[in-house]
C-alpha cells in the first residue's frame, strides 16, 4: 500500500512540476518523510499480531476508561451557537414529549465521520434523547441528507403535538469527505424549508442540531426567533449521543468553541483556486481564515456560548512597551504603510528578554459549573490588508464551579506571537500599538523598532 501511495504521489506531483515550479527534490523529501513515519510506527516490521500491540483485545479497546474518554471528547467538542431567552437546558421533569426530526437522527454510523474505527457501542442521537423523554416521536423528515424530497406536512403535524422539537440537520459523508468537496455552503436540498416550516408551526421555539464537519450558512436559523437553540456537534463519535442529551437536559455545561470561521453562502463565489489569505481592498477580495477575512460571518472563529457567563480582566502584564531600537538592521515598509523589522535580525537574546507574562482573571458568574476555554488573541492597531485582523496566541481551559474565579498565566513571545510573514515570506515584527484580547477586554502593548 505504501509503495502504491508513494508511486501515485510522485506521478501526480511530477505532472505539476512545470506549472507549479515544484522541485523534484522536494517530492523525494516528502516521500522520505512519509516512509520514515511509517517505519517508526512499525508498519514494516512483519506480522502485526506478533508485535508489541498486536494482541490488544476488544475488552481493552472498549474499557470503561476509553469509553469515558470518548464521551468527554464529545462533550467538549459540542458548540452552543444560539440560546435565545435561555431556552436550554430543557427541564427533565417538565418535558413530557419530544419530537426528533432528521434524516440521520436515527443513524449511528454518521456520528463517526471518516477515518473511523468500529465503535464499542452504537447509539444514535434519537436513542440518546429517548433515554431522557419516554414519549419521544421520530420522523426522518427528508428522504436522504441531500433532502430532495421532504414530508413537510407530516412533520409539521408532529411538531404541533409535542412540548419540544429537536431538528437534526446538516451533512454526512455522501456530501463532504476527502475527495468530495461541497459546492454550496447552505443546508442541502429542502432542509432549510423543512426547518423553517417546523419552527413556524411548533408551540415553542425549536432546537436545531447541526451535524457536519465543515461550516454551513444557517443565518436563516440564527435570525429566526422561532428557533431558540442551535448546537453544532460535528461528527462527535461514539459518545456523541450521550453528550448531546446531557447538554440539552443540563447535565453538562457546553463550552466548545468553533475551530473555523463560518462563511455566508456568497463566499462560494470566490474561486477555490484563489487561496490568497490576505484581503485586497482595492478589488473587494475578502481574504481567507479568521486572521485576514474581512467579510460578513455567520459565526466567527472561537465563538461558542455556555449556560453560564464568564467575566475576564487582565490581572497583570509585566511590560507594555517593547523596544527593538539600537539594532543595526534595515527597517522596511510594504506599500509604505507599516514600519517593521526582520525577526532574523533581532537575535535570540533580545527576543528572550522581550518575553511578556500575562495573567488573566476569569470568573464563573453563573449558577452552573463548567469547563471553559480561555482564548488570548492579539491584534495590531493598523488595519491594512497585509496585517492580520487578529491572531490566536494562546488558549487554556479551566474548570470553575458556580461563582468561582481563578487566574491563568500566558507566556507571550513577541518574536513569535507578534510576527507575520511579509510579501517575501520573511517573518517581520511591525512597529506600533498592539492589543491583547480576551473576551471583550483589551490591553495595549507598544512596539518600537
Amino acid at each position: 500500500m505504501d509503495v502504491n501511495c508513494g508511486s501515485y504521489l510522485k506521478t501526480y506531483t511530477k505532472s505539476a512540476l512545470e506549472k507549479q515550479k515544484i522541485q523534484e527534490s522536494d517530492i523525494d523529501r516528502a516521500l522520505h518523510n512519509l516512509f520514515s513515519i511509517r517505519m517508526r510506527l512499525g508498519l514494516f516490521n512483519g506480522d502485526p499480531r506478533k508485535l508489541e500491540y498486536g494482541d490488544i483485545s476488544t475488552a481493552e479497546v472498549c474499557s470503561q476508561e476509553h469509553r469515558a474518554l470518548a464521551l468527554e471528547a464529545a462533550r467538549n467538542g459540542i458548540v452552543l451557537l444560539k440560546n435565545s431567552d435561555r431556552l436550554l437546558p430543557l427541564s427533565k421533569m417538565k418535558t413530557k414529549s419530544l419530537a426528533v426530526i432528521g434524516p440521520k437522527a436515527n443513524d449511528s454510523e454518521v456520528l463517526l465521520g471518516n477515518y473511523e474505527g468500529y465503535p464499542c457501542k452504537n447509539v444514535t442521537l434519537l436513542q440518546g434523547l429517548q433515554g431522557y423523554v419516554e414519549n419521544t416521536m421520530y420522523h426522518p423528515g427528508c428522504n436522504f441528507v441531500n433532502c430532495t424530497s421532504a414530508a413537510i406536512d407530516e412533520v409539521v403535524d408532529m411538531a404541533k403535538k409535542v412540548d419540544y422539537v429537536v431538528l437534526v440537520m446538516g451533512l454526512d459523508q455522501t456530501i463532504e469527505k476527502e475527495k468530495l468537496d461541497r459546492k454550496e455552503l447552505g443546508l442541502p436540498g429542502l432542509q432549510e424549508s423543512l426547518v423553517t416550516a417546523i419552527a413556524q408551526a411548533a408551540s415553542k421555539p425549536v432546537i436545531l442540531v447541526l451535524m457536519c464537519g465543515g461550516p454551513v450558512d444557517v443565518s436563516f436559523a440564527r435570525d429566526n426567533q422561532n428557533i431558540g437553540g442551535i448546537l453544532w456537534v460535528g461528527y462527535p463519535g461514539e459518545g456523541g449521543a450521550a453528550a448531546l442529551a446531557e447538554i440539552l437536559f443540563g447535565e453538562h455545561n457546553p463550552g466548545g468553541k468553533l475551530p473555523v470561521t463560518w462563511y455566508p453562502k456568497e463566499f462560494n463565489k470566490i474561486p477555490m483556486t484563489d487561496m490568497r489569505m490576505r484581503p485586497v481592498s482595492s478589488t473587494g477580495y475578502p481574504g481567507r481564515t479568521y486572521r485576514f477575512y474581512n467579510g460578513p460571518k455567520v459565526f466567527e472563529f472561537g465563538y461558542g456560548l455556555s449556560y453560564t457567563n464568564y467575566s475576564y480582566s487582565f490581572a497583570s502584564v509585566n511590560q507594555n512597551k517593547l523596544h527593538f531600537k539600537n539594532l543595526k538592521v534595515n527597517k522596511a515598509t510594504e506599500n509604505g504603510s507599516v514600519l517593521n523589522i526582520a525577526v532574523s535580525d533581532v537575535g535570540s537574546e533580545v527576543c528572550n528578554n522581550a518575553m511578556i507574562t500575562v495573567k488573566v482573571a476569569v470568573k464563573n458568574q453563573g449558577e452552573m459549573a463548567g469547563k471553559h476555554p480561555v482564548l488570548l488573541f492579539l491584534r495590531h492597531s493598523n488595519t491594512v490588508d497585509e496585517v492580520p485582523r487578529k491572531t490566536l496566541i494562546g488558549f487554556k481551559s479551566v474548570n470553575l464551579e458556580a461563582g468561582e474565579n481563578t487566574h491563568i498565566a500566558f507566556d507571550v513571545k513577541p518574536c513569535e506571537h507578534f510576527t507575520r510573514a511579509n510579501a517575501y515570506g520573511s517573518l517581520v515584527l511591525d512597529e506600533g500599538k498592539y492589543f491583547l484580547l480576551v473576551g471583550d477586554e483589551e490591553y495595549p502593548v507598544t512596539v518600537f523598532v
